[in-house]
């Protein structure tokens, strides 16, 4: 069946501008191009991982922010207000992940310079990276200079472990207390005053004191601007808030404006995938924002510690970039060889440190890696025999693990048999083998293909190789616990959907590896990016510091076709004598609602023999007429109504929960009662208070494509109203064709935008620092 739309007028909406590409970012958009559209998405909190149509970020960044990219962090205020204050069953996970940042944190401080940022910059440039040196030496700089050329930056160091016992124990299914229950009353009560002193929603208060602490009232009263930082308030927001408690003392020119809509930026651009900004995009996008010189509101910024400066050379293609340091003035340069130095290109980006240590820490646990020599488990023989017996790409899968700390494997659905081939492979040779994947639809859906049981009941121990979610093998609740030193008790990891990995799961996996362990980032490098920040897969593929196994396994049958030729831009038409692909012309978002219930409900069971339990829905965002919300509500009505007594829940219902952001369990409820609502979510049992229900649990029957990332379905209904036009791109309509395993419905309503989104709009570029960090410490491969 063809799947070519009627043609149709070309929407007026066209993709933002975007600038070259330099090393670590995919062509960075101008600042100010997508106007001045807010990056708030007003109900996206909780589960929903993604914002709603329209909405974009402010700092250029944000304008990468599709309907379908992360909010859950850019939360409604009144959404967001009261979860912030709950301790959730992501507890432990959350508290291991804090433990990590700290030991970070802490290695960064035993370097012996500052960060590596470099003498050959004069002027703004110059003076922002002075205050940087002058932060990091302990003295808030009166004035901008130079300090000594820093040292190079080091390989890195083995990192020091610490035992965590306590990580080992699995987290009780029920969402019971582990630790602080957020903020006192008298302090929320002390921000709740002061709030409505300045005419600010009190329902902000819990979020507000939670995240600025036992004086947090004082804290907002002395800088009105702090109030920014809680999530889904926006500038305009923030500055009618100051102008109500300073009165005539408010102005734009506010250093503490300054420094707030700085932050503010950056965590937008985050949210929109970068772990920095580059300081021209940024200081632009201060300017629209109001604030009269955005070079002194960075350069305030950075002194007060509050975001750090980094500068990288740019090299033509394929040369190596060296540490700006390396060059400066007093290092031993001479002649020509000085002066072409002096004229190398060079970057200054801004960024947050929270970010900024996360790729500096995955960078030094990925070049371990890759420097030290795998543990001799088994003889080079016994490898070269296991390769031998191993069938199509996976014979070269294993040649490459046998010799190599880190690999990368790609490929489509069909390549999973690869690492599984592999798993078995190297269990039978005695290594400790394990999978991971980002979340439970993953894990489960390898499970089934490895034979063996997925690490959500029982754990299935030594004796076999297993597969457990990132999340849990980080904490311990999943997967071979800890060794005395702290490491992972592993010599062999695979991690699938590698896409999915953000800088901060990516450095939390790497510095928890033991020296000598193999590392294998397998997944298919077209389907959408991870939800947080980085680009971890894509920017290590295009490094070339480890070997890289593509794999030849073509997905089959007509939606293996299809899939493939979106993969290469191209929507073609695909035969598909057995139904497996239906196209579903509408005219507006009604219509697609009511044929979408119509799909699921009752032409898919009848004509395909798939149920509706076993079909899932698909769209772009959760706002407009048909986005999840719209869709599971009318999905609910038709497939298992009722009053929702419970928070708009009943029995039965198919929800995602999100325990924390960027994690999604997919389940059902159960029932509910006083202890809250409980969920029966990847094999277990989730009860979820009753003040969390609101911001955390949602409706299922439809995803986003964030969402449903990792899964794969019997039969899928990609929806496609013509309000989703903005969010539609070629790893978007990949990854959400991609979902079909027997049969894929799309419910047809963008016309011509369809092929031009596969033909002409690649993946949304982000700004990363990954490639330029690996640079120094690990050798380009062929």
């Amino acid at each position: 069946m063809s799947t070519e739309p009627e043609p149709a007028s070309k929407d007026a909406t066209d993709a933002v501008d975007t600038g070259p590409e330099t090393p670590g970012t995919a062509e960075a958009s101008a600042p100010g191009a997508a106007g001045p559209a807010e990056v708030s998405a007003p109900d996206a909190a909780g589960p929903d991982t993604a914002a709603d149509a329209g909405a974009a970020s402010d700092a250029g960044a944000a304008s990468d922010a599709g309907p379908d990219e992360p909010a859950g962090q850019a939360s409604d205020a009144g959404d967001g207000a009261e979860a912030a204050a709950q301790v959730s069953e992501a507890e432990a996970e959350l508290a291991a992940q804090r433990a990590e940042r700290e030991r970070i944190e802490r290695r960064k401080a035993e370097k012996q310079g500052p960060i590596d940022a470099g003498g050959k910059l004069s002027g703004t440039a110059a003076d922002l990276l002075a205050a940087v040196r002058a932060v990091e030496s302990g003295e808030k700089p009166a004035a901008p200079v130079f300090g000594a050329p820093e040292p190079a930056r080091r390989p890195a160091p083995e990192p020091v472990r610490r035992a965590s016992p306590d990580a080992a124990a699995p987290p009780a299914a029920h969402a019971g207390p582990v630790g602080p229950a957020g903020p006192a009353p008298e302090t929320v009560q002390s921000v709740r005053r002061v709030l409505a002193e300045g005419s600010a929603p009190e329902a902000l208060a819990p979020q507000t004191a939670a995240l600025l602490g036992e004086g947090a009232a004082d804290a907002l009263r002395a800088d009105p601007w702090q109030l920014l930082r809680v999530g889904g308030v926006r500038p305009e927001q923030a500055d009618g808030f100051a102008r109500a408690l300073l009165g005539a003392e408010c102005g734009p020119d506010d250093e503490r404006r300054g420094r707030a809509v700085t932050v503010w930026l950056l965590e937008q651009a985050a949210l929109a995938g970068h772990t920095a900004l580059e300081l021209p995009r940024l200081t632009a996008t201060l300017a629209q924002r109001g604030v009269p010189d955005p070079d002194a509101a960075v350069q305030s910024t950075l002194a007060e510690g509050e975001a750090l400066a980094f500068q990288d050379a740019l090299e033509e293609s394929g040369a190596r970039p060296e540490r700006a340091a390396g060059g400066a003035e007093g290092t031993g340069a001479e002649g020509g060889e000085g002066e072409e130095d002096e004229e190398r290109p060079v970057r200054v980006l801004i960024g947050l440190e929270r970010y900024a240590l996360a790729e500096e820490s995955l960078a030094d646990g990925l070049a371990r890696l890759v420097n030290s020599a795998p543990k001799q488990d088994g003889s080079a023989a016994d490898w070269e025999q296991a390769a031998s017996s191993a069938p199509g790409s996976a014979t070269d899968l294993i040649r490459a693990v046998a010799g190599h700390g880190l690999v990368l494997h790609t490929g489509g659905e069909a390549s999973l048999a690869e690492p599984a081939a592999l798993l078995h492979a190297a269990h039978a040779l005695g290594l400790r083998a394990w999978a991971a994947a980002p979340g439970p639809l993953g894990r489960d859906r390898f499970a089934a293909l490895l034979g063996a049981p997925s690490a959500d009941s029982a754990s299935p121990g030594p004796a076999a190789p297993a597969v457990v979610t990132v999340a849990g093998l980080l904490t311990g609740a999943e997967g071979p616990g800890r060794d005395a030193d702290g490491a992972l008790d592993l010599d062999l990891l695979v991690v699938l959907d590698a896409p999915q990995l953000d800088v901060e799961a990516g450095a939390l996996l790497a510095e928890s590896l033991p020296d000598g362990a193999r590392l294998v980032l397998a997944g298919d490098p077209a389907v959408l990016w991870s939800v947080g920040p980085g680009r971890v897969f894509a920017d290590l593929l295009a490094a070339r510091v480890c070997p890289q196994v593509a794999s030849r396994l073509p997905d089959p049958g007509p939606l293996g076709e299809l899939v493939s030729g979106i993969g290469i831009g191209e929507l073609g038409q695909v035969e598909a004598p057995g139904k497996e692909i239906v196209i579903v012309p509408v005219r507006d978002a009604g219509e697609a609602v009511h044929r979408t219930v119509q799909l699921v409900a009752d032409s898919v069971p009848r004509a395909i023999g798939v149920p509706a339990e076993e079909t899932q829905v698909i769209t772009p965002g959760h706002g407009g007429a048909a986005g999840t919300r719209a869709l599971n509500a009318a999905l609910k009505e038709r497939l298992n109504p009722g009053p929702g007594r419970f928070g708009g829940f009943d029995p039965g219902d198919r929800v995602v929960h999100s325990p924390a952001p960027g994690r999604v369990l997919p389940g059902r409820v159960v029932t509910a009662d006083a202890d809250g609502l409980h969920l029966s979510c990847a094999g277990g049992t989730v009860v979820v208070p009753r003040d969390r229900v609101e911001g955390s649990v949602r409706h299922g029957w439809a995803l986003t494509a964030h969402q449903a990332l990792g899964g794969r379905w019997p039969a899928v209904v990609v929806v496609l109203p013509g309000d989703a036009v903005q969010a539609l791109s070629r790893p978007w309509i990949y990854t959400a064709f991609g979902r079909a395993a027997r049969h894929l419905s799309v419910v047809h309503g963008v016309e011509q935008a369809l092929p031009r989104a596969v033909a002409e709009v690649p993946a949304k570029p982000r700004t990363t620092r990954l490639p330029v960090l690996l640079a120094p410490q690990v050798p380009v491969t062929d």
